[in-house]
């Protein structure tokens, strides 16, 4: 039952920061569904993203385990400062790799990290099984967030349920581009900084932007870097026995790694 609430929690405290987001992104669909605040507006959404998160706390606590609450607390945290880094850097066009990489450990990886070591907070657990799910989870969540940045160009509207690219129509720069930015001439780099300045693509068409990103094998080695940080994932495993959790467990990055949505 404890395992269970704690689930629980972590689903609520993730609908709850996904909720916001598409108030902050201004996002219309969601999975290719209508997102909350196109149907209820701003207002009440807000409200909505507060009790699920609030809820979630108050189910936290419901069993007294301090440290988890710190723990997920820790997270959301750091996961709102990766919100607002993102949100200071809107629209420009020279964030660096090791940016990118703080930013989405923060709104990503942390959660899963958490997510990931809560069990091990629960005796008779011990502090290298708890250290080795930190690790796991850290790993899977930046592998995630790899593959959600490559289906924004890979992918099609009918899988994402929503838009190609509409990270750089949002104003954000993913790895991808940040990797392929130092490499272009002056009239490449204009077709990118065009798009981010504008939040559309009036002036320059998508189809040109991912023309010049397949030119230049930057979606690859992202691909590759996704592949390393779930091959971390499962090595961070080593130290539990053969079973069918360490199994499912080893699963989650192989299916991560190779979603289409």
């Amino acid at each position: 039952e404890e395992e269970i609430t704690y689930a629980a929690v972590v689903e609520l405290i993730h609908t709850a920061t996904l909720v916001h987001d598409d108030i902050i992104d201004d996002s219309q669909l969601r999975r290719g569904q209508p997102t909350v605040n196109t149907v209820w507006g701003n207002s009440r959404t807000v409200l909505l993203g507060d009790w699920l998160y609030t809820t979630s706390m108050q189910l936290a606590l419901s069993h007294g385990r301090l440290e988890v609450i710190r723990r997920l607390c820790d997270a959301t945290l750091r996961m709102t400062e990766g919100e607002l880094l993102v949100l200071e850097r809107l629209g420009q066009p020279d964030i660096g790799v090791d940016e990118y990489f703080d930013i989405i450990d923060r709104k990503t990886a942390r959660l899963f990290s958490a997510a990931s070591s809560i069990p091990a907070l629960i005796p008779p657990a011990t502090d290298e099984q708890r250290e080795a799910l930190e690790s796991y989870g850290r790993s899977l969540g930046l592998c995630f967030q790899l593959v959600d940045d490559l289906l924004d160009f890979t992918s099609s509207e009918d899988d994402l349920g929503k838009p190609v690219l509409s990270d750089l129509k949002g104003g954000k720069l993913t790895l991808p581009l940040i990797l392929l930015l130092p490499r272009l001439d002056q009239k490449g780099r204009g077709f990118i900084e065009r798009v981010l300045e504008d939040r559309s693509f009036d002036r320059i068409a998508p189809e040109a932007i991912l023309e010049i990103v397949s030119a230049h094998g930057t979606l690859e080695e992202v691909r590759e870097l996704a592949s390393k940080h779930a091959a971390d994932a499962c090595e961070a495993l080593g130290s539990f026995p053969a079973s069918e959790t360490r199994e499912a467990l080893e699963f989650a990055p192989e299916f991560v790694l190779n979603r289409r949505s």
